[in-house]
């Protein structure tokens, strides 16, 4: 079951399940997202857009983090970390982008897992407690995300999460630097779905 609340009086969720745990990212968590980005980016570039040459700076970190604080304080994104439960290490990160509220309630995910964490399960797990708080905390009906058609790994952490394949999207995202097709996937709050 996954255990969520909320840090002090304000809206940034900790999402807990039996092995992870999602926050928003601090200052303090630079030095461990500056070495994991960097030793995965090779891993990590042909999914992402094009890295920024300041990209791992700690003032580029600076300026994510207050990016965050604005999306997040605004209700239209929450950047979280994804750390370990068991030793506290910074595995990857999750992103709920695109908050629409009114008729529509729906949000984008997105994710990211470092090279060395890579493969274990982790990531449908954080989907999985992601889900309960979007769907149960933030009352959204629709989550959607997106994948590269050839990336078997993100389609496989969708499907089993319990997201539906809806079709193909052509030159959805620019991706390393090239307009790309995507595979588009969505949840609804009235989906059956595993919990974290």
């Amino acid at each position: 079951m996954s255990l969520i609340r909320s840090l002090r009086l304000d809206p940034l969720p900790v999402v807990t399940t039996a092995r992870v745990e999602l926050r928003p990212p601090i200052m303090s968590d630079y030095e461990q997202w500056m070495k994991l980005r960097g030793e995965s980016r090779d891993f990590l570039t042909p999914w992402e857009p094009t890295w920024p040459p300041d990209d791992l700076t700690r003032n580029a970190f600076r300026q994510r983090l207050r990016r965050y604080a604005r999306e997040a304080h605004d209700d239209i994104g929450y950047t979280l970390f994804l750390f370990g439960r068991a030793d506290g290490a910074l595995l990857g990160g999750v992103t709920l982008s695109g908050v629409r509220r009114g008729v529509t309630q729906s949000c984008a995910l997105g994710y990211w897992m470092g090279q060395r964490h890579a493969g274990r399960g982790l990531m449908t797990e954080a989907v999985r407690g992601i889900a309960v708080h979007v769907f149960e905390t933030m009352r959204l009906h629709r989550m959607e995300a997106a994948c590269l058609p050839f990336n078997e790994a993100s389609k496989a952490v969708l499907r089993k999460a319990g997201f539906s394949e809806e079709g193909l999207a052509r030159q959805y995202l620019r991706i390393n630097g090239q307009w790309r097709d995507h595979l588009l996937f969505a949840m609804l709050a009235s989906d059956p779905r595993h919990r974290a």
